[in-house]
């Protein structure tokens, strides 16, 4: 699907030939001449039409309008929030039908500003995506074209341009996420990594299982060792910065099956454990945004890749471990395996002196307990980290929750057999999984996302979510440092 950003008026929109044409319609008093404004001035004074956030109301051919039909969306005060609930509604809506080009209109809503065309591009994205990568017959995308109307360009071009950055980057995610594990193994996640290193400012490494036992990365091995499935360490690097500039490093769990080992979990509903590797495809989406950004900084992603088996090599509960980082961990639940490959990550990382560690998994069931699907769980030591996350968070509408990381949590861990436990009791699941994590973040700023909860949605509207590319790719503009004024010349004086 092509985005285009295009400035018209009202009159201009009337004669705009589309297959349908979507009105935004916020709290703003219609009285324009144009047809468009006259339909909805009428529909609003006769009660058949509201301006609440995400109603609707449909016309086909209206008098003086070229476009085949015209849907009136209703986005309430004009929010961001209410404008992707308004948008994604009117797209859902003509998700079924023949429509090839729209013209999307936020003319004439004072409240549209930059952001809100972010949103608008990203919830015709969300709302018209299909998977169809494993069907017979692969679904045909009928809706071409996207037509982005504004009053000016000026206010608008930098939230559009970031809006179809982050659309490909969230449409990566969840179609990776979103796979059966089957097609998406590490071998096969690390070759969608290696497309990814053929884009402008990437480079790519890939270690295997030899690669990977000469690190000394025990921990991570422990829970491959169960699967016929051969581990990959995905290294990613987009270099946008200075040769100089610390990165920022994102961390992803890619347990792309979850059995839980020989700790098994339940039969129902383990075929959504091929969403276990969210946070590696939240990894590979914020990578593919960052290609069309171009944004001037230095990132890296690591994604462990593998998956959890009970083999009869399987790890077993009460096995002890080496991580790399020379700490040994008392693995009494193979179900708790997200963070055994996330500690090695996290000492691999400290190479790179970065300047911030963020690792982001689909970590605990306690997570979603805590904090349902709305919000992800934000731990973090640092708190200028925490802080700059969870204004990303708000900004990108892909919110988080800051969580605590008291000392007492991790008393649980202790135990008589190794440095550390991988599990403690029930209560506070998250927290202790997190405190866990802590444990190996100590050389740098460091915070933890669990996507548990936000990564995938069940039932009938089962699938990848994409999140949280847009809360990362945020965070990380944000890192972007000023440009520093070039020095001036001094003039030499003459004798």
């Amino acid at each position: 699907m092509d985005f285009e950003l295009k400035t018209l008026t009202p009159a201009r929109i009337c004669a705009e030939k589309c297959d349908a044409l979507i009105v935004l319609v916020g709290a703003e008093t219609w009285t324009g001449a144009d047809a468009v404004s006259a339909l909805a001035a009428l529909a609003i004074k006769a009660e058949d039409f509201e301006n609440k956030a995400g109603k609707l109301l449909n016309a086909y051919r209206p008098p003086g309008i070229a476009a085949t039909r015209v849907l009136l969306a209703g986005a309430g005060d004009g929010s961001v929030k209410n404008v992707r609930s308004a948008v994604h509604a009117a797209m859902a809506a003509l998700k079924t039908t023949n429509v090839r080009h729209v013209v999307l209109s936020l003319v004439g809503m004072a409240a549209a500003d930059h952001a809100s065309v972010r949103a608008a591009v990203l919830a015709c994205a969300d709302a018209t995506y299909v998977y169809s990568t494993t069907k017979s017959k692969p679904a045909v995308q009928k809706l071409q074209r996207v037509v982005v109307a504004v009053s000016s360009l000026a206010s608008s071009r930098a939230g559009f341009d970031k809006g179809v950055g982050l659309s490909k980057g969230v449409a990566l995610a969840r179609e990776w996420a979103n796979r059966p594990a089957n097609h998406a193994t590490p071998t096969l996640l690390a070759q969608a990594a290696k497309e990814l290193g053929k884009l402008p400012g990437m480079r790519v490494e890939v270690l295997g299982p030899k690669e990977v036992a000469k690190l000394g990365m025990g921990s991570f091995m422990a829970v491959a060792q169960g699967s016929e499935e051969p581990l990959r360490f995905i290294v990613l690097r987009y270099d946008g910065g200075t040769r100089t500039e610390a990165p920022v490093v994102l961390i992803g769990k890619g347990i792309t099956f979850d059995t839980g080992g020989i700790s098994i979990k339940p039969a129902a509903e383990m075929d959504e454990m091929k969403y276990d590797m969210g946070g590696a495809a939240s990894v590979l989406g914020t990578f593919r945004a960052l290609a069309e950004l171009q944004p001037a900084l230095n990132v890296v992603g690591l994604i462990p890749a593998c998956e959890n088996m009970p083999d009869g090599r399987a790890v077993k509960p009460g096995d002890v471990v080496t991580s790399m980082s020379g700490q040994t961990i008392e693995i009494l639940n193979t179900d708790a395996e997200g963070r055994l490959v996330l500690c090695d990550a996290l000492t691999y990382a400290e190479r790179f002196k970065p300047r911030a560690v963020v690792d982001i998994a689909t970590l605990t069931g306690a997570c979603v307990i805590a904090l349902g699907g709305v919000r992800s769980g934000l731990f973090s030591s640092d708190e200028a980290l925490a802080q700059s996350l969870a204004a990303a968070g708000d900004s990108s509408l892909d919110l988080c929750w800051r969580m605590p990381l008291d000392d007492e949590y991790a008393e649980g861990l202790k135990t008589h057999f190794a440095d550390v436990a991988n599990v403690a009791g029930r209560a506070g699941g998250a927290i202790t999984a997190a405190k866990f994590l802590q444990r190996f973040a100590g050389k740098f700023p460091w915070a933890h996302l669990d996507i548990a909860g936000t990564a995938w949605k069940s039932g009938t509207a089962k699938g990848s979510t994409g999140r949280p590319v847009p809360l990362l790719v945020d965070f990380l503009m944000g890192q972007v440092q000023p440009a520093r004024p070039a020095a001036r010349k001094r003039s030499g004086s003459r004798a």
